[in-house]
């Protein structure tokens, strides 16, 4: 099976397929989480909510594995390093109050994924407390588990948690490929470089595609 993208046709396998929704939660979607405490226009990453939602139905109809992420913290932030908190608005911290709750503290409602694209519970959630979701999780093993080698990948931020996740998967011999329209930036020249950079030098990190093209392939 192929799936049109670039730089070349990914050539998958269906029985090793597997969708990855990228954080795609309240802090960093609505307004009053902790991407708008650092000055981020949130609606750019708003906007593509029924563009993941329309790739994650088509995976769920061809029955394949879907897994999402969310990056939060324990509620006693024992696994959020200093370098990761000083950063950002010095009045808005990892862990201090915000309209949803404490910014990225697991079970607080800004820490969960957007309504319109809750998690069955069939479908696995990976809590990491970093950028990449293998660092300090079990999502290798998941993967493994399922005998999942194909990552197709969506979600925010496309040059921060998505970008590193897809270089993670790659550096652990996994396949994978970015949909273009079901990723965003706060910044549109960020995530234009990334696609850029992960597709350069024949798809050294991976393949971008569309959400249109994969679901094609997958004939949902």
């Amino acid at each position: 099976m192929l799936i049109e993208a670039t730089p070349f046709d990914f050539p998958c396998r269906r029985d090793g397929l597997a969708l990855v929704i990228i954080d795609m939660q309240c802090d960093f979607i609505l307004p009053g989480g902790f991407g708008e405490s650092l000055g981020n226009d949130v609606s750019r990453l708003g906007a593509i909510v029924p563009t993941v939602a329309r790739l994650l139905a088509g995976f769920r109809r061809a029955g394949l594995p879907v897994f999402h992420t969310r990056e939060c913290h324990r509620p006693d932030l024992s696994d959020l390093t200093d370098a990761k908190r000083d950063r950002g608005a010095p009045d808005r911290r990892i862990g201090d109050m915000g309209p949803m709750g404490r910014l990225l503290v697991a079970g607080e409602p800004g820490a969960e994924i957007v309504p319109a694209l809750a998690p069955l519970p069939t479908e696995r959630v990976i809590d990491k407390p970093g950028k990449g979701a293998f660092t300090r999780t079990d999502f290798e093993a998941q993967l493994v588990n399922r005998r999942v080698r194909q990552l197709v990948l969506a979600g925010v931020t496309t040059e921060v948690c998505v970008q590193t996740t897809m270089r993670e998967a790659n550096d652990r011999g996994f396949d994978c490929v970015l949909a273009s329209d079901a990723t965003e930036s706060y910044f549109p020249q960020f995530k234009a470089a990334t696609l850029e950079m992960v597709v350069a030098q024949g798809a050294l990190v991976g393949w971008v595609s569309t959400t249109d093209a994969i679901l094609s392939a997958l004939d949902v």
